[in-house]
């Protein structure tokens, strides 16, 4: 409740104040008049709280730097660095996480001191290092590409904005007598901890550096420069807890860098590497003459044009609200990871060079494949195929495609090969600029490898329950992974590779139990079901069957042969019953180490995390698909709000965004790789897509309201449509889709 009361100002974000700076405001509400109709609705707090693990800071579309507050707790709610139950800000670092369930980055941390500070054999807790401070939400602001907070202890405020490679604060040190920054290279939390950092003065107005760490990326390499809009009068360097001598500082080294007392605000503007500090430099050169103001126009007028290629039509500002937040944090991750130059670090320290690309990192796979992605395909191809390219180059450097790349490194975290997807979906999409033959080397090449259970699906054709944790999880992922190979082989005439692995696709049937009608855990030896069985058991990560779930929520990906998983379960009639009954089964989670992502349940069904975001799609296929309007109506109204707890699960760097995006306009890729949407119940009047080349795309609900939620007749450009599956080229051909809207449901639509 205290988080709700204090909330409430956040939500009136129609004027972006920095403190103390008369035509700042004037300029920013200017330019929030003029985009009024996205901006003005996108709230960053939105999965701030709860198990969201957003940040609220400033970053430019897939931008290289998430400039952003880090309250110093560790914790798994403080995945992103902070978390709004907080009410310290410790400083502001260059890199963040956006809604994953592992914590790492907060590189590079800065923050603004009115005292001098004893850096040297500060505590190891954050909370009791001596800059940090404590702020009220009541004096913190939001909007995309500007944050701005209020330091109550150094009575500072603080702005922050960022361009694609450069990182812009400003602080407003009012009548302080000493005006100082610190700059901390030892902070750390969660699984980050530095190995060797340090600070160089270059010269009245330059520090540069590096920060070298290890945690969940196991080798990151951060160079940085930044440059500050008044000189130096004193630096204090600390190095291995100790002052240094001169003006380098080695080691786990922090500093604190003092002003002319007369200042009154002062800028750093600071742009990283992962390579160098000259190539740091390259990147700050596009920044050179661009104040603060100028930066954050400029990162407002691109965040305007990626979420104005998508324009709804509602009467209902809170759903307008949770769209447009949830747009926005569709296109924060992945990250912008090469240089200017194209120079960018493999994780063995070995540098790579993209030509005619931008290299993306934080590739959250296992998340993004079913709904960012597909989102990315209709908003942003461009990107699509950089992402593409990206996880070539990884192909090429390791021999594999990736699994979950973060700063360059392969964490390997989660099942399944789902770059493969990625790469099918665009294919058959039509989206140019990457090589298909490569590509499809690099799919077979992964898939016929042994790492990862993959041995034991070639031997037995399943992964075996005594010899794999997560096993059912892994075989069904392998199967929707081999059947998009198989995919690519045919269409690139590869018979025999196609012959191949549209049979290894069939490996769910292994699995699949005819007797409880659940996906189960086989043994190698004799391919026994395990013996002990609870559907609603869950365990996490180690010796369990299924990933971050249980049976009742992995039973249903089967996302590429639907009709064949429906005759596992003797036909729709008996499938559809157990579908609903998921829905409808009593939410209780059993086992004493169950995973703490089954978040979001309606029943076992568990929209807090990713393997549930298909199923309600599936009614669709089983010849219902007033059900799978029904139950799609649930989730978008129960699983999203406007406050910080908004998200009911991790946000996995857009992909529980993506999904409210793509079905709140009525639509969802079941299986991505289809080049297909299914149809489920649209919230807006109209919705249009502002397809890449010029064409709109409009799905139109008529007398849509919250009650009626059933779709009773559509047309397609004026011609009856009564199918569930909408085809991505006729999306991109643009035209209208009309749905008329009921209040019951019409138990014959969509059944051709």
């Amino acid at each position: 409740m205290i988080l709700d009361k204090k909330y409430c100002c956040l939500l009136i974000i129609t004027q972006f104040v920095f403190f103390a700076c008369k035509q700042h405001e004037k300029d920013t509400s200017h330019n929030l008049e003029q985009s009024k109709n996205t901006l003005a609705y996108v709230d960053p707090f939105i999965g701030t709280g709860g198990h969201g693990h957003t940040y609220p800071g400033a970053t430019a579309p897939f931008g290289m730097i998430q400039l952003s507050p880090d309250n110093g707790t560790s914790g798994w709610d403080w995945s992103s660095g902070y978390h709004f139950s907080d009410s310290i800000i410790a400083g502001f670092s260059h890199l963040h996480l956006s809604g994953t369930g592992i914590g790492d980055l907060s590189d590079i941390l800065f923050t603004p001191a009115t005292k001098s500070l004893d850096l040297a054999n500060m505590p190891k807790e954050n909370k009791l290092k001596p800059y940090v401070s404590s702020f009220s939400h009541l004096n913190e602001k939001a909007t995309p590409g500007l944050y701005t907070v209020y330091l109550e202890d150094s009575k500072v405020a603080v702005g922050l904005t960022a361009t694609e490679r450069v990182g812009f604060q400003k602080y407003d040190y009012k009548e302080a007598k000493v005006k100082s920054v610190v700059l901390d290279l030892a902070f750390a939390v969660n699984w980050d901890t530095p190995i060797n950092t340090s600070i160089k003065v270059e010269d009245s107005v330059t520090i540069s550096g590096y920060r070298h760490s290890k945690g969940w990326a196991k080798n990151q390499k951060v160079f940085f420069i930044s440059k500050f809009s008044a000189p130096i009068k004193d630096a204090k360097l600390y190095t291995k807890q100790e002052l240094a001598e001169n003006s380098m500082a080695d080691g786990i080294s922090a500093a604190q860098f003092f002003f002319d007392t007369t200042l009154d605000t002062l800028e750093v503007k600071t742009a990283i590497s992962s390579v160098s500090v000259p190539n740091a430099k390259l990147n700050l050169e596009s920044a050179a003459n661009v104040t603060f103001e100028e930066a954050q126009k400029t990162a407002q007028k691109e965040w305007e044009q990626a979420l104005s290629k998508i324009q709804v039509t509602t009467a209902v500002d809170s759903l307008k609200t949770i769209f447009y937040s949830a747009l926005y944090h569709s296109q924060v991750a992945p990250v912008l990871f090469s240089d200017s130059n194209g120079q960018f670090r493999f994780s063995n320290d070995s540098i790579g060079s993209a030509k005619n690309f931008k290299v993306y990192s934080t590739l959250s796979l296992w998340d993004t494949f079913r709904a960012e992605q597909p989102l990315l395909t209709l908003l942003n191809p461009t990107v699509v195929s950089d992402i593409i390219n990206s996880m070539l180059v990884y192909y090429k450097q390791s021999g594999s495609l990736p699994v979950w790349t973060l700063y360059g490194n392969e964490t390997d975290t989660m099942t399944g090969y789902h770059s493969i997807p990625v790469i099918v979906e665009a294919y058959f999409k039509g989206i140019q600029g990457f090589d298909a033959e490569l590509a499809f080397e690099a799919m077979k090449q992964t898939m016929m490898q042994d790492k990862r259970g993959l041995k034991y699906l070639k031997e037995v054709g399943y992964v075996p329950y005594d010899k794999v944790d997560e096993n059912v999880t892994y075989t069904l992922e392998y199967a929707y992974n081999d059947w998009c190979v198989a995919q690519l082989a045919k269409a690139l005439k590869k018979e025999a590779d196609y012959q191949y692995f549209i049979e290894r696709s069939n490996a769910y049937k292994k699995v699949f139990d005819a007797e409880t009608r659940f996906m189960r855990g086989r043994s190698y030896d004799g391919g026994q079901f395990r013996t002990s069985f609870d559907p609603k058991y869950s365990k996490h990560m180690e010796n369990t069957d299924y990933t971050e779930g249980n049976a009742w929520q992995h039973s249903w990906f089967v996302p590429h042969d639907v009709n064949g998983l429906i005759e596992l379960h003797g036909g729709k009639t008996s499938f559809s019953e157990m579908l609903e009954q998921l829905f409808t089964e009593s939410s209780e989670i059993t086992g004493e180490e169950a995973s703490n992502d089954i978040t979001g349940l309606i029943g076992q069904y568990a929209h807090g995390n990713e393997p549930s975001h298909h199923i309600a799609y599936l009614f669709n296929k089983a010849g219902k698909p007033w059900k799978t309007q029904f139950w799609v109506d649930s989730i978008l109204q129960t699983q999203y709000n406007t406050t910080p707890n908004g998200l009911s699960g991790n946000e996995d760097a857009g992909q529980m965004s993506a999904w409210y995006v793509l079905s709140a306009m009525g639509i969802y890729p079941m299986n991505p790789a289809s080049a297909t949407y299914e149809i489920g119940r649209p919230l807006f009047a109209k919705s249009e897509i502002k397809i890449p080349g010029g064409n709109t795309f409009s799905i139109v609900a008529e007398q849509v309201s919250k009650e009626n939620k059933y779709i009773q007749a559509a047309t397609l450009n004026g011609q009856p449509f009564n199918t569930t599956t909408l085809e991505h080229k006729t999306i991109l051909a643009g035209g209208t889709l009309t749905l008329i809207m009921g209040p019951e449901p019409n138990y014959k639509w969509g059944l051709d």
